[in-house]
Formats: structure tokens, sequence, C-alpha cells
């Protein structure tokens, strides 16, 4: 498979969470069952041992980072061997450069195709510190770059960064997550400006998630208009609904070859937007992202329980009561149905 061709398709990439049973124990038949329903649901790939899988597995008293990354692996390839596809299997990798490169190598190791580069380790280095991070990275595994914003961690990294970025070979694609327009533009014009058109940009900005798809960002390069578009999604939001969030990207690729914009995208905009604000839990800045992500899941019997391997990480007050007005609000899209009925089998 040619990963960058793949990638510039644009696909949806659910960035899996963790399933834990009523000990906070890792619950592999769940976690296969998350895993199969990603791949029936017609994603373009999948994103584990990220943020939404919980960081924590990389700690030592949890030592799960190696197990997940296995079970997914060969999860979706026993799924794929059934019905084979182009399919892109990311792995988080996080950490100062000597950790770094051994989760890179354990990746690859394990049948990964590309690593989702964090650079919240970095939060005080020169721009110079971490290009030469990046370059040892994707040294070992393609890299897709991660603008995350600083409220989950993150930190402002500038135009001068991303022209930087873009100049290393073996980067294939970038996942924006800024949740900030200006940050976002910053990106866009270093990758047009820097003349690589080979490397895929994804949305992660979960609260702009359709106006990022239909969005042409120009600029000039040597004189001449350049337009770059973000193709596809890579997010925790698509963790759930997936299903209706493959079925939304291919309509929205249908639209995007119309020359007038339909009002109803700006709506369903606002939509997205609404459900993504319960899920992740923006009232309370993030807090309860990872556990609205969980009992979604939870309550279409896909996990046990809401759990994260931190006790602290809970639902906020009201949101669990959000999550259902949203769900009631919009059923257009959720995918509850489709779940119900193939649960059983996923869980086999």
């Amino acid at each position: 498979m040619d990963l960058r061709a793949h990638l510039l398709k644009g696909h949806v990439i659910p960035a899996q969470p963790l399933a834990l049973d009523v000990s906070r124990k890792f619950s592999e038949r769940h976690q296969r069952a998350i895993t199969r329903y990603y791949v029936a649901a017609g994603v373009g790939g999948l994103a584990v041992g990220v943020h939404s899988t919980q960081f924590e597995i990389r700690e030592p008293q949890h030592g799960l980072f190696k197990p997940v990354l296995e079970l997914a692996a060969r999860t979706i390839d026993e799924e794929l061997k059934k019905a084979p596809r182009p399919f892109i299997k990311i792995s988080g990798i996080c950490g100062r450069t000597e950790q770094a490169v051994k989760e890179a190598e354990l990746a690859k190791s394990l049948g990964y195709q590309a690593g989702l580069l964090s650079m919240a380790a970095f939060k005080n280095d020169p721009e110079e510190a971490m290009i030469a991070h990046c370059r040892a990275v994707a040294a070992i595994i393609p890299v897709i770059g991660f603008y995350l914003q600083p409220a989950a961690g993150g930190r402002l990294l500038g135009y001068s960064f991303w022209r930087k970025f873009a100049e290393i070979p073996n980067v294939i694609a970038i996942k924006l997550a800024p949740f900030n327009r200006y940050q976002t533009i910053d990106v866009m014009r270093a990758l047009a400006e820097s003349g690589r058109d080979d490397i895929a940009l994804y949305t992660g900005n979960d609260d702009s998630i359709v106006v990022d798809l239909f969005t042409p960002f120009t600029f000039e390069r040597n004189g001449k208009k350049v337009t770059r578009t973000i193709v596809g999604g890579l997010l925790g939001h698509w963790g759930v609904w997936t299903q209706r969030a493959v079925q939304l990207l291919e309509e929205i690729k249908q639209a995007r070859g119309s020359a007038t914009l339909e009002k109803r995208w700006l709506e369903r905009a606002i939509a997205v937007t609404d459900m993504n604000a319960a899920l992740f839990d923006s009232a309370n800045g993030f807090r309860g992202c990872i556990p609205g992500i969980l009992e979604v899941l939870r309550r279409g019997g896909l996990v046990p329980t809401l759990n994260c391997l931190n006790p602290h990480e809970v639902l906020s007050p009201g949101q669990a009561e959000e999550l259902t007005r949203v769900a009631k609000a919009y059923p257009e899209l959720t995918d509850d149905a489709f779940v119900a009925a193939n649960r059983d089998k996923w869980l086999a």
C-alpha cells in the first residue's frame, strides 16, 4: 500500500479508547470489540497508544503500551483478512528522544506503518531541538506531526516550526488540533509555501471538524496561488458514532465538488460541534473527554465501564445529561442501530 496516496484520499481515523473492567483491569475482549467496530464502520486507519488510549498505559505499574498495540494490530489484521482493503495502523509516540525512538521501533516491529508524534515532552525546548527530535523518530518510522492545543498538554508551534518540519522527508501527514484558527492557518501556510503536496492534512480541531473539511486554504508561493485542503480527520470524537462519521466524510467529499456550499452544511457543522462539546466536556476544560468517549461506548455495550487508569478521570457533573441531550437532538449523527446489530458478533 502507498501510505501517502492512501492518506491523501482522506479518511476517518479514530483515536482508540482503552477498555477497562470494574477493577480497572484491561479487558482484551472489549478492546477487540472496539477495534472490530471501527474496521466494520469503514475507517481508513486507527491510531493506538494516543491520548484517547490514555498516556498512562506507558507507566510501569500498568505496562499496557505493548499489549494494547499488539492486540489492536492483530485484530485489525484478522478483520482485514476477511475483506482486504487499504488501512493504516498508526501508533502514538511520546516522550523525549530516547523514549520516542524506542516507541517507534516497537511500533514498527508490531506492524504499525506510521507514528503520531507528540511534542508535549518539549514544552520549553528551542525549535531546533524539536526538529532534531522529529528527524530522529522519522529515521525509524514515517511520521505524522501533531499540533496539540496547550489546554490538552501541547505547546504553541508557529509557522517557523512547521515550515522546518515540512522539510523532513519521512513526514507523511500532519494532524492539526490547536483548536485555534490563527494557529491552524500557520500550519496550512507553512505546508503550502513548502511546496510539499505529498503531506496529507488531517483535522483534530474538534470544535470545527466540518468547517475544516470544507475550507480551502490558499496562499502564494513563488508568485502563484497554492491551495491546500484538510482531507480527513484523526479524531478522538470519531472513536464513537464511527459509521456515521465515515458516511459524513463521504458526503462532504461529494459536496466539496460543488461550486456552492449549501446552508445545511453550516447547520451540520454546528450540530457536530455541539455533540463534541458534550463528548469532550468543553465546559470544564476538557477534563471529561476520555470518560465521555467511554460513556458513549458503554451505553452501546462495547465497553464494560467508563473507568480510566487514573481514578480521578471521570465524567464532569452534568456531562452524562449533555451526552443524552445531543444523542437525542442529532440521531442522524449517531450509529446506535449499527452497534446494536453487530455488538454480539464483535464481542464474541
